[in-house]
Parts: C-alpha cells; structure tokens; sequence
C-alpha cells in the first residue's frame, strides 16, 4: 500500500510504503473489541469499598429479649438491616483486569491500523516539529490539513515544541510510539502517523 507524505504546512513530501502485514489487513471486529474491553477493564481504579458487618464499630450487646417482645428477633446492632449497619456483599477493593495473549494483543493493534487505512483516515506526516510552541499556529497547520479529531503518533521521542503546542488543542491526542494502542486509535476520528513512527512499526512488527 502507498500513501503520499505531507508536510505539517501541508505540501507533499513524496510517498511512502505500507507493509501489508500491518496496514493491510480485512479488520476484525472481535479481535479489535477484545483488545479494547480488555484495556478498559485493564484501567479500573477498583477502589470502590463498602464496609461490612464486621468492620462497623457498633455494640454487638442483644437489642432486647429473645421473646415476648411481639416484634422480631435481633442480636447485634452492626447487621445490614439496621440503619448504621455493615452492607450485605457491598463492593471491595479489587483488580478488575483481565487476561488477553500478547499475540492477540499484537494483532488488534495491527487490525485497528488497517481499519483505519482501510476508511481513508490514515495520514502520514513528514515529521511532527514545531520550532515556536505556539498553539495558534498550530491550529492554523491542522486546520490546512482538515484534522479536527486526530491522534498524532511520533516516534521515540515527542518533539517538546509540537507536544507542548498540542497540549491544549481539544480532540487531538499526541503520543510516541511506545503509546500506541486500540482504544486511542479508535476513540479520534483520524490518525497520523510520522515517518519515524511508521519505521518503528514496521520494525516492531517485522
């Protein structure tokens, strides 16, 4: 697969070659949907906590008498029927991560690319510089080149100019290429890719 290069101003810049393996496969909802619950559920706090009977400090003295009361028959004061009392199978602090192979893993990644090669929403940048980090020139740059909703992925190692610049666009998202995943890709409409980054792909897949 071939696709022009352009410049952050928006002039070509040649072209450059896909690899098939990566960019040119038939996407697979399952797989993609598989990677993407398996980071949401990767990202959950699960601090919730509620506490239990035991863990409420509370007299656990008889209430009143077994009988002859007319009314039901209670001991501790700590149950969950009392208003004050421990919570019946509440929330605990947990891990809700789940396991997922590295090789699926690998390959959501590479059909979530296609997928977005596929859609015509994949574009390649020369590189991500900005020599000034000024946000409204940088607006004006993705504005030539009709990105309103994009993730920007460099390669190692983040230009400051460009990240800093970046920082406070809405809807634009940028990472190195160590932070590329699923759910990013997805969740922004176009995704942008530098030549450095398409290198570190190519030889991260190789």
């Amino acid at each position: 697969m071939e696709l022009k290069v352009t410049t952050l101003e928006g002039k070509e810049a040649g072209s450059v070659q896909l690899s098939d393996a990566i960019f040119g496969l038939d996407p697979r909802q399952d797989i993609i949907a598989r990677c993407v619950q398996w980071q949401l559920n990767k990202r959950q706090a699960g601090t919730h906590k509620a506490k239990g009977r035991a863990e409420i400090w509370r007299t656990g003295k008889k209430m009143y008498k077994q009988k002859g009361t007319g009314g039901a028959r209670h001991g501790s004061a700590r149950v969950p029927q009392f208003r004050g009392g421990g919570r019946a199978f509440g929330p605990v602090v947990r891990s809700h991560a789940t396991d997922l192979p590295k090789k699926v893993r690998a390959l959501a990644l590479k059909h979530a690319l296609s997928a977005k090669a596929k859609d015509g929403d994949l574009i390649v940048l020369e590189n991500a510089t900005l020599e000034a980090a000024k946000t409204k020139a940088l607006v004006g740059h993705f504005s030539g080149l009709g990105l309103t909703n994009a993730l920007i992925i460099d390669g190692a190692e983040l230009h400051g100019g460009f990240a800093n610049a970046a920082r406070n666009i809405p809807n634009m998202d940028v990472l190195p290429i160590q932070g590329i995943n699923v759910y990013d890709i997805l969740r922004r409409q176009k995704l942008v890719l530098t030549k450095a980054a398409i290198d570190a792909l190519e030889a991260r897949f190789k």
